[in-house]
């Protein structure tokens, strides 16, 4: 597993190729955008998307909370994709096994009663504010603080050679702020365009890998 670290404000970041970061001085795990409940959201609909599916998600939290063994856990919005379904009861399942603090901040997604993860050991807020650091699920660039925050679900297209190309998902850094990317199996990706002193890292594999912005493929756009 090839992780990549990041200094901001003299604190120290890691990357994890499953799309998670961090927190090494805090101890603390950011995790964005899981969706729960969305395979069986489909499944209910009618998509025929695998049943073994519901299952990976935890497969994977577990796996990055045996990498990291955080203190805290932080869910950076939209961990359940819409209302109550039978995967709360696998999440009900997966917190009774986890000791770590578990917070939630809010995203537009999050429309589960506060009351029903608190009974899980979940503490629900509308953002953290940590020691010059700004945690949000949307976007929110506020003077004097860096802002972490999901929902974009930030990709970035890398040029190969000809008109070959490929999309991986990526942390997105720019001066104040790291867009995560989306952690949840089955979600989609915005693909970013590269900025003024931006960074990209992108998940390729069990790999971090950062972007030079040369290699990433710019779209044309249409008049």
């Amino acid at each position: 597993m090839n992780t990549e670290t990041i200094q901001i404000k003299d604190q120290q970041f890691i990357m994890h190729p499953l799309g998670v970061l961090f927190w090494q001085e805090k101890s603390m795990l950011l995790i964005s955008d899981v969706h729960l409940g969305k395979v069986s959201h489909f499944r209910k609909y009618g998509a025929a998307v695998p049943h073994k599916a519901i299952q990976k998600n935890f497969e994977l939290l577990d796996e990055v909370l045996e990498f990291f063994a955080p203190n805290t856990i932080v869910f950076m919005g939209d961990l359940f994709h819409s209302s109550l379904n039978k995967e709360w009861e696998l999440f009900k399942t997966w917190t009774s096994k986890v000791t770590a603090t578990m917070i939630l901040v809010v995203g537009n997604h999050d429309i589960i009663s506060p009351e029903n993860y608190e009974d899980l050991g979940v503490q629900v807020v509308p953002e953290i504010q940590e020691t010059g650091f700004l945690l949000t699920h949307h976007p929110d660039l506020r003077e004097g603080f860096f802002n972490f925050c999901g929902h974009i679900h930030p990709a970035i297209r890398l040029a190969g050679m000809g008109r070959q190309s490929v999309r991986l998902r990526c942390f997105f850094k720019s001066k104040a702020q790291l867009l995560l990317p989306a952690f949840g199996e089955f979600t989609g990706s915005h693909t970013m365009e590269p900025e003024e002193n931006c960074e990209v890292f992108a998940l390729l594999g069990d790999t971090v890998l950062p972007v030079p912005i040369k290699s990433v493929r710019r779209r044309k756009k249409r008049f």
